[in-house]
């Protein structure tokens, strides 16, 4: 089998473009030889600590050069990159680290009010078969905060830049990205290097990225997320593109770095768009700068409001691309095609050697291949993930003998085969364009010792979408009120998670058999 290391892209790069920017924090600013320097010398380090392809290694970091940095050297020395969120608590980092059998891990200090590193080196300590442990500082020069443990720029130190990439075979994999369904745990999906590598050359079809005309993009989706890791950052860093990093999404700081460095591709959640106009109508100057160079806009996570996209083509020029797609098909699945006019609710057509179909979400068979139809989506090609890792059930549960993959979500098309989706056969909860997970969240609640029952369920919000409302039952004679199980919740589980709704209630609505019906309770 051929081979087919995703880290090429970046190789190729910087052989093709070496003295190109390709990264931007403020006043830093990486070439593309520099950018693969560094990132050999991480490889150079894994190397050297026994890392051996097809090894496990987490990496926790927000949208800085470093992500990028490492992410590419564990590419480069064969092995597998396990992006976690940088919300995670202590707890969280080690069931990931334990669950990908991760044999280092790469995290990123933070701030005070967002300790990565700490809850990263909680959960190191707390996973078993965890090897290395390596604390990013903003200053490679420093030393780290934890007493005892290695910094990159230490393990760094005096490391070759040149590193000849470890072939792979396409099938392996290059990424597992974690997701939940609606039975417990994050499942890690597998990414081979063919996922991944044909999934970010079709998004450079579907937002019209050319070499000979090198994009700026503003990376405010979180690398850790497939969207911006695949379709944003690897996309741009293919292309010998260069990508302007936000570590976190604060809306004039977007619009003035949108001008500052004349971006030409921005790619966000429905709420960062909404973002983006309140910014614009403080500062009409600086969006009027920012519609002379934005050249493409693209949408995913949820739903793009009609009012949004209508005033997004006002204030900046551009019409949005809206698109679909999961952490299993790495991401993008379908897409509005660039150039052609959009329709506002819907997900676009398939992508480039993907099939959709609709099946009866109850036995799986296909629906007639009528308009107005509604059925699950399923999904073929490419993209389409190896499977959970460790989880052959679940993955055969997921991706049946023919390789179509059930997304549990449901939809319907029109005449001239574009989706929309109607609803989500799954329990999930799209907050902010974070997928949160009630079933997770329902075991938590289920630790406390007040709580007797806890269903979670989502409610419409205006600008995330939707909130995440817990509704529980107490233990007879026992005590809590919802401030406190609010606050108990937030030292528990990731700051995108936590229930900012508690509802405490004398009973919920169940069938005879116990089970709950969530479907009952008030929104």
């Amino acid at each position: 089998m051929a081979t087919l290391n995703l880290a090429s892209i970046l190789d190729d790069s910087a052989a093709a473009y070496p003295e190109r920017t390709a990264l931007v924090l403020g006043d830093t600013r990486l070439s593309y030889a520099q950018l693969n320097g560094a990132a050999s010398q991480v490889a150079n380090l894994l190397v050297e600590r026994g890392i051996k392809p097809g090894d496990k290694v987490a990496l926790s970091c927000p949208n800085l050069p470093y992500f990028s940095i490492v992410y590419f050297g564990i590419l480069k020395a064969g092995a597998t990159v396990v992006p976690l969120n940088v919300l995670l608590k202590g707890r969280e980092v080690a069931y990931h680290l334990n669950d990908s059998q991760a044999k280092a891990v790469f995290a990123f200090q933070g701030t005070p009010d967002l300790a990565i590193g700490a809850e990263c080196f909680e959960g190191f300590n707390g996973a078993e078969g965890c090897e290395h442990f390596f604390m990013i500082t903003a200053d490679p020069t420093a030393a780290s905060p934890i007493e005892g443990t290695e910094t990159l720029g230490q393990g760094m130190a005096g490391k070759s830049p040149v590193f000849e990439t470890v072939a792979t075979d396409e099938d392996d994999t290059a990424v597992i990205l974690y997701t939940s369904g609606t039975t417990g745990q994050p499942k890690g999906a597998e990414l081979r290097h063919s996922n991944m590598f044909s999934n970010q050359a079709t998004s450079q079809e579907l937002f019209g990225f050319d070499a000979e005309r090198p994009e700026t993009g503003l990376c405010v989706l979180p690398l850790f997320h497939s969207f911006g890791q695949t379709a944003i950052h690897n996309a741009t860093i293919a292309t010998g593109g260069t990508l302007v990093l936000l570590p976190r999404f604060e809306q004039n700081a977007a619009l003035g770095l949108m001008v500052k460095e004349k971006v030409t591709l921005f790619g966000g959640v429905p709420t960062m768009y909404v973002g983006l106009l309140a910014a614009a109508a403080e500062n009409p100057d600086a969006a009027a700068h920012v519609k002379d160079t934005l050249r493409a806009a693209v949408a995913g996570g949820a739903a793009l409001p009609v009012a949004v996209h209508q005033q997004v083509e006002k204030v900046f020029g551009v019409t949005v691309l809206e698109g679909y797609g999961l952490s299993e098909t790495s991401p993008v699945a379908s897409f509005s095609p660039y150039g052609e006019p959009v329709r506002p609710g819907s997900i676009g057509v398939p992508i480039k050697d993907v099939s959709m179909k609709l099946i009866d979400p109850e036995t799986g068979a296909d629906l007639p291949d009528d308009p107005d139809t509604v059925g699950e989506i399923a999904i073929k090609g490419p993209n389409v993930m190896k499977g959970y890792y460790n989880r052959p059930e679940a993955t055969a549960e997921a991706i049946d003998a023919d390789g179509w993959f059930r997304s549990g979500d449901l939809a319907k098309k029109d005449a001239d085969g574009w989706f929309y989706i109607v609803d989500r056969s799954k329990d999930m909860i799209i907050r902010g364009g974070f997928n949160v997970y009630p079933r997770e969240l329902e075991e938590v609640l289920l630790t406390h010792p007040a709580i007797a029952l806890a269903a979670v369920i989502g409610v419409p919000h205006d600008t995330h979408g939707e909130e995440i409302k817990a509704v529980v039952v107490l233990k007879p004679g026992a005590e809590a009120d919802a401030e406190e199980i609010k606050a108990w919740m937030k030292e528990e589980v990731a700051a995108y998670k936590y229930p900012r709704m508690v509802e405490i209630v004398p009973a919920l609505p169940m069938t005879a058999t116990g089970k709950i019906l969530k479907r009952e309770i008030p929104r």
